[in-house]
């Protein structure tokens, strides 16, 4: 996937006594020359955290004066590991860097920027347990929450000023989909109907899995890039018996309809959508999804959700 640049070359970082205390210098640290000889930081990559609080805004590190830039504003982020996913390595350098608690951020978007020899991953996550960052090396002069109105008034690194015009509207898009659970679980002919809370077991499980992989933006008609949604699974009838997960998943809510399903599932986008949200219904029966639409959400149907689990399995 490819969009605006979300971050800039990032130099060789010159050894200091006050450096980070993570032992020897990884792989990842060096170079990367593309073919009209322009370099890029981190061998296997690079990557950064946008951290969001509804609060107090973005998180936004103040570079120290020796780095390329310095003096600027940007995200924390940096080289990724050998064999490590690009969303792993935006946490560790944020933790890093910033002092951002590992299980303090919900990931939200991913985007990756892909010039063929080398990318970088911006990764928008939700702040759901608050903290304050800490500077933990050299790389930064100060650490800030910055309200998002205000960013555009600092100094900014001239990559993350170009990222942040496209960066800035997405901020309050936060998408949902809801899932007609009778309808998704009844494509396939798998005996269903003889146990329906097993049935609607097996489609939770797949829906957490796939919560944990992310979509790409085009079915819930947003921009190009991985998005990691919450997830509503109504189930209805005999599948109401289901049984919840030990460990329940944040981002996926189970939802026992009452009495109809299809009234359930429409009262579940009317509230999401009133909320501000971006939701997407599931769901191939033409009446609910006729009802879904005229309420404002995005439909998509059973069979497409199906495919995007298949996928998952494949890898």
């Amino acid at each position: 996937m490819i969009s605006e640049p979300s971050a800039a070359n990032e130099p060789h970082r010159p050894a200091a006594p006050q450096g980070r205390a993570t032992g020897a210098r990884n792989a990842g640290d060096a170079w990367v020359a593309g073919p009209d000889g322009q370099r890029y930081w981190g061998k296997f990559g690079a990557a950064g955290l946008l951290a969001v609080d509804p609060e107090r805004g973005i998180l936004l590190q103040h570079r120290a004066s020796w780095s390329h830039y310095g003096d600027t504003w940007a995200l924390p982020g940096g080289a990724r590991h050998e064999g490590e996913s690009a969303a792993a390595a935006a946490l560790r350098e944020a933790a890093e860097e910033a002092g951002v608690p590992a299980g303090s951020i919900r990931v939200r978007m991913m985007s990756v920027l892909d010039l063929g020899v080398w990318t970088y991953a911006t990764l928008i996550g939700d702040v759901t347990v608050p903290f304050e960052p800490v500077i933990s090396d050299a790389e930064s002069h100060a650490l800030a929450w910055v309200p998002p109105d205000e960013v555009q008034a600092l100094p900014l690194h001239p990559a993350f000023a170009r990222s942040w015009r496209w960066l800035r509207p997405l901020l309050d898009v936060r998408p949902v989909v809801v899932v007609d659970a009778a309808n998704v679980v009844g494509v396939v002919p798998d005996g269903w109907w003889k146990d329906r809370a097993g049935a609607a077991a097996r489609l939770l499980h797949a829906v957490s899995a796939l919560a944990a992989r992310g979509l790409p933006g085009e079915p819930l008609g947003l921009p190009d890039a991985v998005w990691f949604p919450e997830y509503v699974v109504v189930v209805e009838g005999q599948a109401r018996k289901v049984a919840g997960p030990e460990d329940p998943d944040p981002l996926v809510r189970l939802a026992r309809a009452d009495g109809s399903g299809d009234d359930a599932v429409v009262a579940e986008v009317e509230q999401l959508l009133s909320g501000g949200r971006s939701v997407t219904a599931v769901t191939s029966d033409r009446g609910l999804a006729d009802r879904c639409r005229s309420a404002g959400a995005r439909v998509i149907g059973a069979g497409r959700l199906r495919l995007y689990f298949a996928a998952g399995r494949q890898q």
